[in-house]
């Protein structure tokens, strides 16, 4: 964890409350260290950025939240745009 925080500029403790917020959940090792995903630790840095702007953190972790769910809706809508877009629409044109 320390190694972790380090590397996002965090504390142990910083993790330890995104995690409590439910933003990020890292594995654990056989030893019970956490273990976090690269994708775990730029959430981590982008919540440390938003705190560092003057954002509580409860705060920072449901934005965060809630721009992953907006992400994964425009990637949702894209997916069924370009499966509305296939052969049958282009011969209706």
């Amino acid at each position: 964890m320390g190694r972790a925080a380090a590397m996002t500029g965090t504390t142990a403790g910083f993790l330890r409350t995104l995690g409590d917020q439910g933003l990020i959940t890292p594995l654990r090792s056989e030893g019970g260290h956490r273990r976090y995903s690269r994708y775990q630790l730029r959430i981590a840095m982008r919540a440390r950025d938003l705190v560092d702007q003057g954002t509580a953190i409860e705060a920072a972790c449901r934005i965060i939240i809630l721009e992953d769910q907006l992400e994964e809706a425009l990637r949702i809508n894209e997916q069924l745009r370009r499966s509305q877009s296939g052969p049958d629409s282009a011969a209706g044109t």
